[in-house]
């Protein structure tokens, strides 16, 4: 004899084979590029931009300091190769065209040795540019405006001046018996050289940096 399922049974499985499998359940609908676009926009109007960092205030610091001149002076000119876009061993016209303004000369310019100044200048005292043979091959100062390469002045004392020149080589002075000749040199093909006029007091009268043996001219172009 057979045996039959009961009927309660057979019913539900009747209905389990007759009803449709779920369906997925749907997805929204991708963003358009114009959504998108709107979204990026909208977070950017509500981010509230943030203070420089530290590293990029001190890197903007240091591209300010690097203009012309030198990183603790950047209006300084005088250096040991010349004085500004003035090379020293340069001619006359390429030393005048790198002032950029106008020079007047003290004396005949026909002259193998003679100064330039600026046109600002009353005499050569304030600032000179020595010419000799049409070669920029000197310049000089007796006035505390202007700056020596490595820090010195006049006016400054001989013990200051030795601590920003350890190496200075002292030799008599040519008119004053308590006065001397302090000077520095650099190396090179074209050696140049830089000199300290300092009195009996001891103080910088004047200074002048310049090719040798210009630089050790002791009356102007001689």
């Amino acid at each position: 004899m057979k045996s039959t399922l009961p009927l309660s049974l057979a019913l539900t499985l009747a209905v389990c084979a007759c009803k449709p499998a779920d369906a997925p359940a749907p997805t929204a609908p991708a963003a358009t590029p114009a959504q998108d676009s709107a979204a990026v926009d909208t977070a950017a109007a509500n981010t509230t931009p943030s203070e420089p960092t530290a590293s990029a205030v001190a890197s903007g610091v240091a591209s300010a300091a690097s203009g012309p001149g030198t990183a603790n002076d950047p209006l300084q000119q005088a250096s040991l190769s010349g004085y500004g876009d003035m090379k020293l061993g340069s001619s006359s016209s390429e030393a005048k065209q790198a002032w950029g303004g106008e020079l007047k000369a003290l004396g005949a310019e026909s002259e193998p040795c003679h100064y330039l100044v600026p046109k600002w200048a009353k005499d050569g005292k304030q600032l000179a540019f020595m010419i000799e043979e049409g070669k920029f091959v000197r310049y000089e100062t007796s006035v505390d405006k202007e700056t020596a390469p490595g820090g010195g002045k006049v006016g400054m004392g001989e013990a200051q001046l030795k601590q920003l020149y350890p190496n200075l080589q002292s030799t008599p002075h040519k008119y004053d018996p308590n006065g001397r000749y302090l000077s520095t040199t650099t190396d090179g093909s074209s050696p140049t050289k830089l000199v300290f006029e300092v009195d009996g007091q001891g103080k910088v009268t004047e200074w002048r940096v310049g090719l040798l043996p210009q630089a050790d001219y002791v009356e102007g172009c001689s």
